[in-house]
């Protein structure tokens, strides 16, 4: 009988009915049955190989470097890898059982009773096909990894044909008779993709939620869930789905306010990874870029941990307390003395306080200040042309160069008069600095200097006579390097950042008795006392030498020292080019330097190192009582024991009285951001034999500015004239000079 034949009303009906649903079932036990011949077939055939749990695991890849330090502890993480975003992979003990319940339950709720595919979800998708209805896929976790792990097998553009179905349900078997479930259910989540580019359960948990994925709470795990089967799905729909998924949970309370919840976690996910330290930003760049590294890899670095924080610590807290000086940016090195390892490496204070957070102030270029003057004196010594006790005149110096009139002026523009090398250096006083300089010559010290790494690319007279006041560029990380030669008794070598590389090679820049009498000299508290006092945050209570140093207009800050087993370099200042307000070393970089050092040499000796044969010791005395007598050290065959200041010369005639300066033809150049007041040119006349000193009268363009052998005269732009005239007021000598600079003549002659 035939539909046409068939009984007509409602019996006719259910009984087509009937028919039809004869034939469904039919056409689904025929597609069932060609589904379990086709795996069977692909059984016998094999297929591609896949790799083992344990493969798996050691060919995954993070998509960013671990830098770790000294004792395998994580320290910075570097992005590398821009396809997609991966965390570490995390065992499955790790991740939170209701994430797991969600995501079977979303994905493949008989996870557990099938081996590989589930017939049963295999036969609800056939009839739905079949009626064209919307229903979950077929595909277990099984067959989805497997995807992960072969991309061939994954899904592309137009869909799989049966044949590719066929071939993957054939290699979810094979995985499941070579993987335990809790193996792939591992595998699965820390290999799929959920939302934008982040894949994995540890990228995911962290970036969206902020926390690991031992600690997802239900609504969590659902929402995670259901990004597997929508990751690019509206707010809307994933908040319907986890709500639902929720319900199937027994956490249907959950959905109380998920809306914003769902809307709140996908607006992080550009965000950064929750927990994970971030201890040394710009120490990881510089360590990639020396060494180069694989996103997935780890880098074992010479960092201290511990240490590093600490420096961190002492950054955020200093550079707050100097916030009302307008100083926002720090930096820290630490070098380990013997060995050149980086211990310690700061170069920012940070988002919190810093303006350009991502500037390596460790590695940027900025003005040396007076930290250059231990090599300078290094030099001299080792040369013999100075001894610790040899006097040196810190009195008003105009020395002419191509330029016009170099006029070098203390930290607090007074004078000292005659002071010794021990004095000078200790207390950072500038004119003795730049006429140690005058005997070694400009050139001969930047020789010196690139031998110590630092990195000037001009030559000596590029710099001049500015050059013993460190008007040169270097980087904190070569400066406290090329301190770190100091300490190793004259020795050179570069600094690393890998563990188990060996010291050296090594370069000897100064013999080890110059070496070791500069680091006697900082470290005499008593040398300094007449600038920095006698406590300051310079005094440890264990040996240290130290300098500090502030570059022009208060733009750099900074205290580098050593003790006999650390060198500690500080910079402290803006990175973006501010001055600092009434900052000096001691109040700036010496609060810094001092933890730091305190931290080291917790509990260390406080002797000196060993003197040198070279060097030896003996009492001295100064005539006139131009400093105190005392104990000090010697190089060589140069030690005396008693110092006075050699007799002027007595002239046989008398000189005639003439201007000894400025020279006629003198350029000046005043600086602008020094107040007018503080940038005077002294006239000096000579040959007073037989001349009352105060019957002498200096004029300006024709106008008196003073009296006496010499005056101090507050100079502006233009050309001048200037006259020195004798007790009778006849003119006896005069000089054309040139003033250069933006300063006004009202505010100069204010």
């Amino acid at each position: 009988m035939t539909a046409a034949d068939a009984p007509r009303g409602p019996a006719g009906r259910r009984s087509r009915r009937v028919a039809l649903l004869a034939v469904l079932l039919v056409t689904l036990a025929v597609l069932v049955l060609a589904l379990a011949m086709g795996l069977r077939a692909a059984d016998r055939d094999g297929g591609a190989a896949l790799p083992s749990y344990r493969q798996a695991r050691l060919d995954y890849r993070a998509s960013d470097v671990r830098i770790l330090d000294r004792h395998g502890a994580l320290l910075e993480r570097v992005r590398l890898d821009y396809r997609g975003r991966r965390g570490d992979w995390v065992d499955l003990r790790d991740i939170s059982p209701a994430l797991q319940q969600a995501v079977i339950l979303s994905e493949d709720r008989r996870f557990y009773q099938h081996a590989g595919v589930d017939w049963i979800a295999a036969a609800a998708a056939a009839w739905g096909n079949l009626w064209h209805t919307r229903r979950r896929g077929a595909s277990t976790l099984s067959m989805q990894l497997v995807a992960m792990l072969e991309p061939g097998y994954g899904r592309g553009r137009e869909g799989r044909s049966l044949r590719q179905k066929f071939e993957q349900a054939m290699q979810a078997r094979r995985l499941e008779r070579h993987w335990s479930k809790p193996q792939i259910l591992e595998a699965y989540l820390n290999l799929a993709a959920f939302r934008g580019e982040l894949v994995g359960v540890d990228a995911l948990s962290r970036v969206l939620f902020g926390k690991h994925p031992s600690g997802l709470n239900a609504r969590e795990a659902a929402l995670a869930a259901v990004l597997l089967r929508g990751p690019n799905a509206s707010p809307g729909v994933l908040r319907r789905r986890a709500c639902r998924l929720l319900g199937e949970m027994g956490d249907g309370g959950e959905c109380t306010g998920l809306a914003g919840f769902v809307r709140l976690s996908l607006e992080k996910a550009a965000g950064p990874l929750a927990d994970t330290d971030s201890l040394a930003p710009q120490f990881a760049r510089w360590l990639l870029q020396r060494h180069p590294a694989a996103a997935g890899q780890s880098l074992a670095t010479t960092i201290d941990g511990g240490l590093q924080r600490y420096v961190l610590d002492s950054v955020d807290r200093n550079v707050r307390a100097l916030r009302e000086s307008n100083v926002r940016d720090a930096a820290v090195v630490v070098l380990d003395n013997r060995s050149g390892q980086v211990l310690a490496y700061v170069g920012s204070s940070g988002p919190m306080l810093s303006l350009t957070p991502q500037v390596d102030n460790a590695r940027s270029l900025r003005q040396a200040g007076s930290t250059l003057k231990p090599f300078l004196y290094a030099q001299a010594l080792q040369q013999e042309r100075l001894t610790a006790v040899s006097l040196l005149d810190d009195a008003p110096l105009n020395l002419p160069t191509g330029g016009g009139l170099y006029i070098p002026r203390n930290y607090d523009n007074q004078f000292s008069g005659w002071v010794s090398v021990r004095t000078a250096l200790a207390s950072s006083l500038n004119i003795p600095a730049v006429r140690t300089l005058v005997m070694v010559t400009p050139d001969a010290f930047q020789q010196r200097l690139l031998r110590l790494g630092l990195p000037l690319d001009h030559s000596g007279d590029y710099y001049g006579y500015s050059l013993a006041l460190g008007s040169a560029d270097v980087t904190l990380l070569s400066l406290t390097n090329a301190y770190r030669a100091l300490a190793n008794e004259g020795r050179y070598s570069e600094a690393h950042v890998l563990p188990g590389t060996p010291a050296g090679p090594w370069s000897r820049v100064y013999t080890r008795a110059a070496a070791w009498v500069v680091g006697d000299i900082l470290s005499d508290r008593h040398a300094r006392a007449r600038t920095f006092g006698m406590d300051s945050p310079l005094t440890t209570p264990f040996w240290t030498a130290v300098k500090t140093g502030t570059s022009k207009d208060m733009r750099d800050n900074w205290t580098v020292g050593w003790s006999r087993r650390y060198t500690v370099g500080v910079w402290v200042g803006n990175s973006h080019g501010d001055s600092m307000r009434k900052v000096s070393g001691v109040s700036g970089a010496g609060p810094i330097w001092h933890d730091v050092m305190a931290r080291l040499e917790s509990g260390a000796s406080a002797s000196e190192p060993g003197m040198p044969p070279e060097v030896s010791r003996r009492h001295v005395s100064f005539d006139g009582g131009i400093e105190p007598d005392r104990s000090d050290v010697f190089i060589g065959d140069t030690a005396i024991d008693r110092v006075r200041l050699r007799a002027p010369l007595v002239r046989a005639e008398p000189v005639a009285l003439r201007i000894a300066q400025p020279v006629d033809g003198t350029i000046l150049a005043l600086d602008p951001d020094i107040p007018p007041l503080n940038q005077k040119v002294w006239l000096r006349a000579a040959g007073l034999s037989g001349q009352a000193a105060q019957n002498v009268r200096w004029q300006v363009d024709g106008k008196d500015v003073g009296t006496g052998a010499e005056t101090p005269w507050a100079p502006w732009p233009g050309r001048h004239r200037v006259e020195l005239l004798d007790g009778k007021g006849q003119l006896r000598d005069s000089a054309v000079i040139e003033v250069r600079g933006a300063v006004l003549k009202q505010a100069a002659a204010q």
